[in-house]
């Protein structure tokens, strides 16, 4: 098991993740030495943990209850965990009385709509706020805003902070396309505070009831061991094979892609054990860190947990989550092939070969030991499947959880253990309620003032009414927006203003265009310039941050090709689909990934020139387009250029212009 023992450049590696996370993820950069505040820090995350498991079983309040206790108790953590500058984070002891002031106000102002619940209800929709109402909704906007830029980021409050400015002086814009009569500030937070039209609306209300208890059984789940055991299994089932070290990488990430949901979290923390193993055996620095941060990227696809978004997809196209789940599926595999076959031809052309079988554990004994830490996932996948709610789900799921982690001494919860554990899951759910709550914000902008359907035919007459081209401006909005948003963010305003402009001007199923522009947010993350899982991977690998990117892009590919494809072609997502034609179509899909994966490597049987190239891509696009005759055309193509490599002598090199990945 020599492979599995961490060597001299395995631990340098591994020191400077934390370090990393915290450049790249905001989310990373809370206090850690929080000195006599830690017992009240603990106190109400232990405290929030609780109340979501109580509403998990019992059912959800009221939204205007559920969610004030959910973002009022977040924000007074927030204030309490992360400093108002990001690097004061590790120089600070203790919490400064200022943060205190902001983090007590936080609870008061969140808990002000609970305990004058009634009156908001129903006087105060008859005679109006009060000066009291004012003050308090104008606090808790401002609120959400700087607990948004401290644990999240400055765009998303830039975002928000220019729809309350349209809000208010939309009357002053000349054109007639985004004009409207302006509202008066208190209108506008009173709105967006103190109904569920703003901050309150969906996105808090699923972060209330589904998202919150979800990531806790991640963090549960992961306490119990099955991260190392993710990461033996999949060196087990595939690191004797050629390129088995970046092969195991990209199965590790797919697995544990089903428990965490973050781009960046995914990427450096399996990237600290995987990169170097991978440089190891030969690959290049910049290849390493973008196999592990497309991989890593492909989480928030992947089935059941997915990232956030997807609960609040399915609040909004009104679809039980349990099909959303079975809906991307197939986009998740063909996701995950397109990137496994990248690693395969570039590994071919390396000549890197795999490791030996007397080095990589048991498949059997590692079932026969561990197997029973994948039954969480088993659980879960069944109670959404058999029609329970996500709350129930999310509940048992963390029960079973509770439960596999008893099995091992070291993976079991002791009472003291519990409670650090639900302050983790607290924690963890912070920066999702601060976005959840801030994208509210523009939520309630574009519904008061009808910026949504504006915007939505503004992009329909920019693509002219044609499908394709509308689907391009949409899928560039998406991309500008995630390389400064986080992914729920993003979904939410991009749902909120692009989606319907598939929907009402072009007849695209719901979900499609829900899930269209739902992903091309997440590939953000390893889209350039801004590839955030790239650059925290090229921080491990010691590589360069924009050519880990392109390499990223290079390998996800098919990312920024399959959605295109089940908005036009909808059965990929299970809709309206026939069980032989979508059979056919998956088949033909992965032999359309062969093609663009060994075009971007730029090898298949052979190292290829530029007309191989060009030829494979143009063979694997027809093949992934669910026609008959195109992909019959497609596979011609790919058995021609197959045919002529395999008469080229095998140590023949031929000049294709460029260096591996291009």
């Amino acid at each position: 098991m020599a492979l599995f023992k961490k060597n001299k450049e395995m631990e340098t590696e591994s020191l400077s993740a934390e370090q990393i996370l915290e450049k790249y993820d905001r989310e990373s950069t809370y206090r850690r030495n929080l000195g006599k505040w830690a017992w009240v820090v603990t106190f109400i995350g232990v405290y929030l943990t609780l109340f979501h498991l109580y509403t998990g079983f019992r059912g959800a309040f009221a939204s205007q209850i559920q969610g004030p206790i959910h973002l009022g108790t977040a924000l007074g953590l927030i204030f309490l965990l992360y400093p108002a500058k990001k690097g004061l984070h590790r120089k600070q002891k203790g919490v400064p009385w200022y943060d205190v002031i902001l983090a007590f106000t936080a609870l008061f102002v969140g808990y002000y709509n609970v305990i004058f619940y009634e009156e908001l209800v129903t006087e105060r929709i008859i005679f109006g706020y009060n000066t009291l109402d004012v003050i308090v909704a104008s606090l808790g906007v401002l609120l959400v805003l700087e607990a948004a830029r401290r644990s999240v980021g400055l765009p998303i409050v830039i975002v928000a902070s220019i729809a309350i400015l349209y809000a208010m002086f939309g009357n002053f814009i000349p054109t007639k396309l985004f004009a409207h009569r302006g509202f008066s500030w208190e209108t506008v937070v009173t709105d967006l505070y103190l109904t569920t039209k703003g901050i309150y609306s969906t996105p808090i209300q699923v972060s209330s009831t589904f998202i919150f208890l979800f990531l806790l059984f991640g963090v549960i789940l992961i306490k119990t061991g099955v991260g190392q055991f993710f990461n033996d299994l999949a060196f087990a089932l595939t690191g004797r094979f050629t390129g088995g070290q970046a092969k195991a990488a990209v199965v590790a990430s797919l697995m544990q892609g089903m428990v965490s949901g973050s781009s960046v979290a995914n990427t450096v923390g399996s990237g600290s054990f995987t990169i170097p193993m991978m440089k190891k055996a030969g690959y290049r620095p910049e290849f390493a860190a973008a196999t592990e941060a497309s991989a890593s990227t492909g989480g928030q696809i992947m089935p059941p947990i997915m990232g956030a978004a997807a609960f609040i997809m399915a609040m909004y196209t009104e679809t039980p989550y349990s099909f959303v789940m079975l809906a991307a599926i197939i986009p998740a595999l063909l996701y995950f092939s397109g990137v496994f076959l990248g690693v395969h031809f570039e590994s071919k052309k390396l000549g890197i070969v795999g490791v030996s079988s007397s080095e990589l554990p048991s498949i059997k004994q590692l079932l026969l030991k561990r197997g029973y830490l994948i039954l969480p996932l088993i659980v879960i996948f069944y109670t959404l499947l058999s029609g329970r709610t996500p709350m129930r789900a999310a509940l048992i799921a963390i029960f079973v959880s509770f439960v596999v982690g008893l099995f091992q001494r070291e993976t079991r919860l002791t009472p003291m253990k519990l409670l650090k554990a639900f302050e983790e899951g607290a924690r963890t759910a912070l920066p999702v309620i601060a976005a959840c709550g801030s994208a509210g914000i523009i939520v309630g902008v574009i519904v008061q003032t009808g910026l949504g359907a504006r915007i939505a035919n503004g992009v329909i007459a920019l693509g002219s009414g044609m499908v394709i081209t509308t689907l391009f401006f949409t899928m560039i909005a998406s991309l500008i927006l995630g390389m400064g948003l986080p992914t729920t963010a993003n979904y939410i305003v991009t749902a909120s203003m692009a989606a319907p402009a598939l929907v009402l001007g072009l007849d695209v199923p719901v979900l499609a265009a829900h899930m269209f522009v739902f992903y091309f947010g997440i590939v953000a993350d390893i889209t350039p310039p801004v590839s955030l899982a790239a650059y925290a991977g090229a921080g491990l690998a010691r590589a360069n941050p924009f050519k880990t990117g392109l390499t990223a892009f290079k390998l996800a590919t098919a990312a920024y090709i399959i959605p295109y494809i089940f908005v036009i072609h909808p059965e990929l997502i299970l809709i309206d689909a026939q069980p032989l034609s979508l059979i056919i179509s998956v088949i033909t899909a992965l032999l359309g990934m062969v093609g663009i994966s060994s075009s971007m490597i730029g090898y298949f049987a052979r190292q290829t020139v530029k007309w191989e190239r060009f030829a494979l891509f143009v063979g694997g696009m027809s093949l992934i387009i669910p026609n008959v005759y195109i992909s019959v055309a497609g596979l011609l193509i790919l058995v021609s250029v197959y045919f002529v490599q395999s008469k080229r002598p095998k140590d023949e090199r031929k000049d294709t212009g460029v260096t591996a990945m291009g």
